[in-house]
């Protein structure tokens, strides 16, 4: 099957639609396909054509400009060469990442073909929308409810988006949640040396791994990181990082990391904290969980499906900086606890890797094109 998979990130972005989009490449060729990826090009991006950053297959990068204010986000600009990548490449099936501004001119392009088109939700740009500008949400699901709807099958990645899609209006939605490396982040990763170094003297490790933006209200570890006996550290970049940095001067912030480093920094907290409503899965939640560390996280969105509460980590109000910091106590309090929620959410996502998810794709592909094999007869 030749797939033409349009991203609107990919490396060497970092971040939640880039890494799904790597792994859903890599997937295909794993099977036997031919993926083609779309995507911005991006700062620090190779040539506009070509496979580079560890890409599997051939990679088209399109004209992109950055976005106002977050220089880490790049827009992809109208143009031909996405029309001619996807003539190229004769595609069976277009994969859409997260589609919003080149999504949506793929949606478009794979309909002029005749082509039929699978859609990923991944980011809730209506939220993001009220965060940044205050405004636009109605407008951004306008936009969301139009690209979707034009899709043959729209994929939602946790039950809470699932309900939200479905909620505005967009029709044909099925879940497919995201797999995770639990080979990579895994328990037996816990470094003594790299804890004893973090910790300097302190008892308890906690730690934020994501994205240093507004959207993710990194600014309510500043409880938690005043809280006697607790070093709090802080993984992760982005345009909020110098003001975060002066907010929590208890915090420990070391900056972005990937690969068995990140790995070894999972594994070696005690609690990992996440703090964003807005995450429509969560990945960073299901690496840690992998690790086989406590998680405490809000009861919104994505964590609700993996955070079992009173199982693997706890619940708390969106927004409440106090009750994160609660919920840390409590956990510092029993360390019994702490591994057994660590134990049990290791075994919830083990068998979850991107090989059993992306299978799980190539069947929801598999109903898109007999479905319209049967309306063509």
């Amino acid at each position: 099957m030749r797939v033409a998979l349009v991203t609107e990130s990919f490396p060497p972005d970092v971040n939640g639609v880039a890494h799904c989009a790597l792994q859903t490449a890599r997937h295909l060729v794993r099977r036997g396909h031919e993926p083609l990826v779309i995507a911005p090009l991006a700062n620090s991006a190779p040539a506009a054509t070509g496979h580079g950053n560890d890409s599997p297959c051939p990679v088209v990068r399109v004209p992109s400009m950055p976005l106002p204010g977050y220089p880490q986000v790049r827009i992809a600009l109208p143009g031909r060469r996405l029309s001619a990548a996807l003539d190229g490449h004769r595609p069976d099936l277009v994969h859409l990442a997260s589609p919003f501004v080149l999504g949506a001119r793929g949606m478009a392009a794979a309909a002029r073909r005749g082509v039929p088109a699978v859609a990923v939700y991944q980011t809730d740009m209506a939220r993001y929308a009220r965060t940044y500008l205050g405004r636009g949400g109605t407008a951004a699901w306008r936009r969301i409810r139009a690209v979707h709807a034009a899709a043959d099958l729209t994929l939602a990645p946790s039950s809470a988006a699932l309900l939200d899609l479905t909620e505005h209006g967009v029709p044909r939605v099925r879940l497919w949640p995201r797999g995770v490396d639990s080979a990579r982040f895994h328990p037996g990763r816990r470094d003594a040396v790299l804890r004893s170094s973090l910790l300097a003297g302190r008892e308890l490790l906690v730690g934020y791994v994501g994205r240093l933006a507004p959207e993710k209200d990194v600014r309510l570890l500043a409880e938690t990181s005043r809280l006697p006996g607790v070093r709090t550290v802080v993984i992760g970049d982005g345009p909020s990082a110098a003001t975060l940095r002066a907010q929590l001067p208890e915090v420990r912030f070391l900056g972005r990391r990937t690969g068995d480093e990140l790995a070894r920094l999972y594994a070696s907290l005690d609690v990992f904290v996440h703090t964003g409503p807005y995450e429509t899965f969560c990945q960073t939640v299901q690496e840690a969980m992998a690790s086989g560390v406590p998680v405490v996280a809000p009861a919104a969105g994505g964590p609700l499906d993996l955070v079992d509460h009173g199982r693997t980590g706890l619940l708390v109000p969106s927004g409440d900086g106090v009750a994160v910091r609660d919920a840390v106590r409590t956990l510092f309090g029993d360390a019994e606890l702490r591994v057994r929620y660590g134990a049990a959410g290791r075994r919830a996502v083990a068998a979850r890797t991107w090989e059993a998810v992306g299978d799980q794709l190539l069947a929801h592909y598999d109903d898109v094109l007999a479905d319209r094999t049967a309306v063509a007869a």
